[in-house]
């Protein structure tokens, strides 16, 4: 009400459905903006777990483009040099050899192997041959299976498995298609062993688990770790990609290991 004339402005009604109904209607906006934020804003990147998962590409690009760059600088700087030879009357100099990119190409490389290369193989091979080996009876290998049944883990990419577990073709783990430019993720809490580039299987990162568990991740396109971080389950480590020569599309090659045996990932976890 107005305090001189005590005329009526406006009247409302409290009841227990219109505060729930009010603070519920509160509740989901909040919630709405939050997941705005996190999703299409950059301010995602300072919440834990969340990178920026483009980053590495730019910085790729970006390098490709300097060397580019530096190679024209080059250019320029010897046309301008004979420009000015030539009004002073001097003689040309002879051009300059171009600098390589410092990226290297790894496509037209061919790997041949060498009479050195295949005695020290045929070496290493015959170092093992008369070692006697522990024999898994049923009751161990049923142990192992059931210790490793009891870890939760998680997944490391959301996809269509297209190859699945075969020691006797060599393919260790399964092969996972997905979006491009997806994150991989770690399975496991654990610390990063390998980041490296082969020829064969591109990027490849590596994780030691507890209990002897080892879990590899291979045909990426960029790494997002070091050897030595110490990354959680379900932490970003990767993106997938199709580097390497053992791919025919983007995906993921994921392997797990146990006290140094392959086994098949798809037994443990859901893809």
């Amino acid at each position: 009400m107005t305090d001189d004339t005590l005329e009526e402005r406006f009247t409302f009604r409290l009841s227990r459905m219109n505060v729930f109904i009010a603070l519920g209607t509160l509740a989901i906006v909040l919630i709405f903006l939050t997941s705005f934020l996190i999703a299409f804003t950059p301010l995602r990147e300072y919440i834990p777990g969340y990178t920026n998962v483009g980053l590495t590409k730019r910085l790729y690009k970006l390098q490709l483009k300097t060397d580019s760059i530096a190679r024209d600088l080059v250019v320029k700087e010897q046309f301008i040099s004979n420009i000015r030879d030539v009004i002073n009357g001097k003689d040309l100099t002879e051009d300059k050899p171009l600098t390589m990119d410092s990226v290297k190409r790894y496509g037209n490389i061919k790997m041949k192997r060498s009479a050195d290369d295949s005695l020290l193989r045929l070496e290493v091979e015959n170092q093992n041959k008369y070692n006697l080996y522990k024999i898994e009876t049923i009751e161990s290998t049923s142990q192992k299976k059931s210790s490793i049944g009891s870890v939760l883990f998680f997944t490391p990419l959301k996809g269509i498995i297209t190859n699945m577990f075969d020691p006797a073709q060599k393919h260790f783990g399964v092969d996972i298609v997905s979006k491009q430019n997806e994150a991989v993720k770690a399975v496991l809490d654990g610390t990063v062993i390998l980041n490296n580039w082969t020829l064969e299987t591109g990027y490849v990162i590596g994780i030691q688990h507890s209990q002897n568990l080892v879990s590899l991740y291979k045909h990426n396109s960029a790494i997002l770790k070091k050897v030595g971080d110490y990354v959680r389950a379900g932490e970003p480590i990767a993106i997938v990609g199709e580097t390497g020569e053992l791919v025919t599309g983007p995906h993921l090659h994921f392997e797990l290991w146990s006290d140094g045996s392959a086994v098949d990932p798809k037994e443990y976890i859901t893809f």
